[in-house]
C-alpha cells in the first residue's frame, strides 16, 4: 500500500530536517520526524516503518495526523479525536487581515511575520476579535489559510516606483537615439554609415565604491585533494575607487576613467577625453542618467566651451536599465571584479584597466531590442 501523498511547506520541511539531525530531541520525535520526510519523498509504508523501526499502522497514524492536523499533531502522543476544527469565513478574513499589516502595528518589534508569529498573535488576540475558537489553531492551519490566498507575509518583492511623470517621453528620447543607430547597420550586423562628419553615441554611466581588498594571509590554489580555492576569512580595506565609463555604440569599445571620486571635475574629464579621441568634426551624443554632476555648473561651463561638440540624451528617472553600458557593468562585477584581491589601490586600477583593454581586443557590438518595432523615425 502506497502512503497517503503529503506536502511540506518549506517551514515545516526546515523544522522536521532540524529534528532529524538533533542528538538531543526524544527518540519518538525524532522517528515521526523522519516519518514525515520520507512520506514527502514518495516512500512506502513499509519502507518507512522498516527505516524508522515502528509498525506500519504507526506510520499511518502519524501521516494521517499531519494530513488531518498539522505539524504539531503529527509530533505529539495524542491522537486526533473528531473531526478537524471547522473555521469560519469570517475567522479566514480576520485572519488573513492581521498577516497583510506590519507586525509593528501590533507592537511587535520585527518587521514581516513569521508563522510562529502570526500563529501566536491569533492565539492571543482571537477571543478579543471575536473568534474565540482560534485559540488552538495550529501553524500549518494558517499556512493552509494564506496559501489559499496566496499571502506570503514573511516574504518580499521589490518593485520600482515610477516616480518620474515623463518616463514615457524619456524613454521614447532614448530609444529613437537606439533605433538611429540600428539603421546605420545592415543585416548581418555590419555599420555601413558613411557620413562625415558623423554622430558617434556613446552610452555612459558611473560605478562608484568598488573596493578594493586585499587578504591577511595568502590564498591555498585547488588542488586533486581539494578542488577549490581555500581563503582567509578575514581581509583588510584598502579605499575605493570609481569607473566612469562609456560604450560606443558604433564599435562597442568600452572607454574607461578610473578615479577616486566621481565629481563633476572627473567627469568633464571624461568628456574631454571624448573630444581628444573622436574627430573634431563628430557630434557626440551621450545617453545617461540625470545625476548631479551631468548637469552641474562645472559641466555646463565646459559644454559651453564646445559648443554644438556634445549631446545628451537622459534616460529617466528610475530608468538605469535603459542604458546599454549596464550590461557591461553587470559583467564586469561578475567577471573581473568577483572575488578580486589585490595589494593596493593601484593594482586595482590598473586590473580594471587590463580587463577592459582585453574586452576591447574582441569588442561587441550592443544592439537594443526593447520596444524597437514600436518606434518609427520621421522621414
Amino acid at each position: 500500500m502506497n502512503i497517503p501523498s503529503i506536502f511540506l511547506n518549506n517551514e515545516d520541511f526546515e523544522i522536521l530536517s532540524k529534528i532529524s539531525a538533533s542528538r538531543t530531541e526524544e527518540l519518538r520525535k525524532v522517528q515521526r520526524a523522519n516519518i514525515l520526510l520520507m512520506a514527502s519523498q514518495g516512500k512506502t509504508n513499509v519502507a518507512i516503518a522498516s527505516d524508522v523501526g515502528l509498525s506500519r499502522p504507526s506510520v499511518i497514524l502519524c501521516i494521517k495526523k499531519y494530513n488531518e492536523a498539522g505539524l504539531e499533531a503529527a509530533l505529539s502522543d495524542y491522537a486526533r479525536i473528531g473531526r478537524p476544527q471547522k473555521i469560519s469565513d469570517d475567522e479566514r478574513i480576520w485572519i488573513r487581515n492581521v498577516a497583510c499589516q506590519r507586525p509593528t502595528e501590533f507592537g511587535y518589534a520585527q518587521e514581516l511575520w513569521t508563522i510562529q508569529k502570526l500563529q501566536q498573535h491569533i492565539q492571543t488576540h482571537c477571543e478579543e476579535a471575536g473568534y474565540p475558537g482560534l485559540s488552538k489553531i495550529a501553524k500549518s492551519k494558517v499556512w493552509d489559510i494564506l496559501n489559499a490566498s496566496d499571502i506570503k507575509p514573511h516574504r518580499i518583492r521589490y518593485y520600482l516606483e515610477n516616480r518620474d511623470p515623463d518616463f514615457e517621453v524619456k524613454m521614447h528620447e532614448v530609444l529613437v537615439v537606439y533605433k538611429q543607430v540600428e539603421l546605420l547597420f545592415d543585416e548581418r550586423g555590419n555599420l555601413i554609415v558613411n557620413d562625415d562628419p558623423k554622430t558617434i553615441t556613446i552610452s555612459y554611466d558611473e560605478k562608484p565604491g568598488i573596493q578594493a581588498i586585499a587578504n591577511v594571509a595568502p590564498d591555498l590554489r585547488p588542488t586533486t585533494e581539494h578542488g577549490f580555492i581555500a581563503r582567509d576569512s578575514e581581509y583588510k580595506r584598502l579605499g575605493t575607487i570609481s569607473l566612469l565609463a562609456g560604450i560606443d555604440l558604433l564599435t562597442g569599445e568600452i572607454i574607461p576613467l578610473v578615479r577616486d571620486t566621481h565629481k563633476s571635475a572627473d567627469f568633464v574629464d571624461f568628456l574631454k577625453g571624448l573630444d581628444e579621441k573622436y574627430d573634431k568634426n563628430d557630434k557626440i551624443r551621450i545617453v545617461l542618467d540625470n545625476h548631479t554632476i551631468h548637469t552641474s555648473k562645472e559641466t555646463r561651463k565646459y559644454l559651453e566651451s564646445e559648443p554644438g561638440r556634445f549631446e545628451f540624451v537622459f534616460t529617466p528617472k528610475h530608468g538605469s536599465w535603459l542604458n546599454m553600458i549596464e550590461s557591461f557593468f553587470g559583467k564586469l562585477a561578475r567577471v573581473c571584479l568577483r572575488g578580486i584581491r589585490v595589494k593596493s589601490k593601484q593594482e586595482l586600477v590598473e586590473r580594471i584597466y587590463q580587463y577592459i583593454q582585453e574586452v576591447n581586443e574582441v569588442p561587441v557590438i550592443p544592439h537594443w531590442k526593447y520596444k524597437m518595432d514600436e518606434i518609427k523615425l520621421n522621414q
